[in-house]
């Protein structure tokens, strides 16, 4: 059967969810780290849902990057090219868009991510790959996150513009909510803007406009970084989309001191902000002073990154877990040597990969802990590193103590690719003591491999720059602790002792502590004190934290409970 606009149903969609990248699968590079990871996790559980969502991304030809790393583990980057027609269906639809005056011809690639009940939400990736246009242009939708400022801005036109066309070409007449998924999708809202025009014969738009367009809208914002946000000078900005007397008519909805601030954008144009963890929703207000800014913590799939072997245990004792995530809570009745059971399957498995990998010789016997997101100094990778000698000294008396890597540093980050190295040097240094593996490539799949197999989660954040984290909610779906950072969703999360273990004192204040010694020695005293203790000398109360993990935590920061949260506070209002 031919793929139309009719027989995918976009005659009854009422939710645009628009994201620069999305993962959906380990063969699709269309994502860089937990940006992507959350909106595919966000898909999934709208379809297990029937909500009644369409989704848009672009289609990265060349992915993020695929990550080498040198003996010495200094990172090279090289494309992440992939067969695009495996995966995805050409839709027949076809748009333009103009760019510094030029026409762009997109297309869409077709993805349906099925729920748990056969429930579609469509995604559609929008190429410019197509003949009609200029060699350059061709490569607008190529690389996630390359490039400069013209490139992103190009590319940020792309996916808000011509996002929104695509939709009206496609057929999808009955939207209602438009969701950015961070800021980069806000040109969607100026689109939204024009058409609101064009439907009342005016060659531009109004201020009541603006008040139209802002109750269509809902704007998640993620970071708690103002460097971070996409800001454009507003020379570039009318470059690439030609002039708008907006801009300067308007300066209090599209402009600052001569820059377009994606994120200010966002939030002047939407009836509905949030954060995504209840501390940075507090982050969020005292950044952004004048916007009245909710918070909706985020949470993961519960099917998609739960391991086959706890899948099978929880069929066992908890039938009806995947449709009702809430259900998990009666985990606490599975007895403790099933989920031992269960759990050595798991970390078995991710030891063959690992020690294939590296030929590091790990033991499944071993306290295995994992720290696994994007290398950028604020995470802080190498805060188990900062007195080695005193890591030497307690591992020795405790039993042993194995730790597993992974992560990109961007490319333009020389500082995240100088610690990638240094954790390298830091591997060699304890090879006689502390067996360290860092693993190239970090994706989903290695993500997955990792949260459930290893025995505890480690996270170093300098507070408060970590908005929320989605890794830790992945290894309490799999009964695997955290030790981490009051920072994110681990503040909301950790009850100490019962579920997982807080680094240090809870950092309330809105100033990043970056007291690395003292991080480090509240680090190693919970390792020495509780953790190290609890697993080798009391393995029954260290399986009982396991079980809570599962009860509390993963039966709550799940996608099913944060989209339901969406849909009651900003879909169907």
């Amino acid at each position: 059967m031919q793929l139309t606009e009719q027989n995918i149903g976009a005659t009854y969609r009422t939710i645009a969810y628009f994201s620069m990248e999305i993962a959906l699968e380990v063969g699709m590079p269309t994502y860089s780290g937990g940006l992507g990871v959350l909106a595919g996790d966000t898909v999934r559980a709208a379809a297990d849902l029937h909500i009644s969502m369409v989704a848009v991304t672009l289609l990265h030809r060349q992915g993020y990057f695929s990550q080498r790393l040198d003996a010495h583990g200094w990172q090279h980057e090289v494309p992440a090219t992939w067969a695009v027609e495996d995966f995805v269906h050409d839709m027949p639809a076809r748009v333009e868009v103009k760019v510094e005056g030029r026409p762009v011809h997109l297309r869409a690639w077709y993805y349906p991510v099925h729920g748990l009940s056969g429930f579609t939400v469509p995604v559609y990736f929008l190429d410019a790959d197509l003949p009609d246009n200029a060699a350059w242009d061709r490569t607008l939708t190529d690389v996630l996150y390359g490039g400069d400022a013209h490139y992103r801005l190009c590319q940020e036109v792309l996916l808000g513009t011509g996002g929104v066309r695509m939709l009206r070409a496609l057929g999808y007449t009955t939207l209602s909510r438009w969701h950015m998924n961070e800021g980069h999708a806000s040109l969607l809202a100026l689109e939204l803007l024009d058409e609101q025009a064009r439907r009342a014969g005016r060659p531009a738009f109004t201020h009541d406009d603006v008040e139209v367009v802002r109750q269509q809208c809902v704007f998640t914002t993620h970071t708690p970084v103002p460097a971070e946000q996409d800001q454009f000078p507003l020379e570039l900005v009318e470059r690439v989309l030609g002039p708008r007397t907006a801009f300067h008519t308007m300066p209090e909805v599209f402009c600052c001191e001569g820059v377009l601030n994606m994120t200010s954008l966002a939030l002047n144009l939407s009836h509905y902000i949030n954060g995504v963890a209840k501390k940075h929703g507090e982050v969020a207000r005292h950044m952004f002073a004048h916007y009245a800014i909710d918070a909706i913590t985020n949470g993961v799939h519960a099917a998609t990154w739960t391991a086959s072997p706890l899948q099978t245990l929880f069929d066992r004792h908890i039938p009806g877990w995947r449709e009702d995530n809430f259900s998990l809570r009666y985990a606490l009745s599975i007895p403790n040597q099933e989920v031992w059971d269960a759990h050595l399957t798991a970390k078995r498995q991710m030891l063959e990969d690992v020690n294939r990998a590296t030929h590091t010789g790990m033991d499944v016997d071993v306290l295995t802990v994992g720290f696994a997101r994007r290398a950028t100094a604020y995470k802080r990778m190498d805060l188990l590193f900062q007195d080695t000698e005193r890591l030497q000294q307690l591992t020795a008396r405790a039993g042993g103590l194995q730790v597993i890597y992974a992560g990109k540093a961007h490319p333009q980050d020389h500082r995240g690719k100088e610690l990638i190295k240094h954790i390298y040097a830091v591997k060699d240094l304890l090879k006689n003591d502390v067996k360290i593996a860092y693993l190239a490539n970090y994706d989903i799949a290695l993500g997955a491999l990792l949260t459930a197999g290893v025995d505890v989660w480690l996270n170093t954040p300098q507070p408060p720059l970590e908005a929320s984290g989605t890794s830790g909610m992945k290894a309490a779906l799999n009964g695997v602790p955290s030790l981490s950072v009051l920072d994110g969703w681990w503040i909301e999360g950790c009850i100490e002792g019962i579920i997982g273990w807080a680094i240090g004192p809870n950092h309330r204040g809105l100033t990043a502590n970056d007291d690395l010694a003292q991080d480090a020695a509240a680090l190693y005293d919970k390792l020495e004190q509780v953790v190290l203790p609890l697993f080798y000398g009391d393995r029954q109360g260290f399986i009982s934290v396991m079980r809570h993990a599962i009860a509390l935590n993963g039966s709550f920061f799940n996608t099913q409970r944060m989209l339901q949260q969406y849909v009651v506070k900003a879909y169907f209002l």
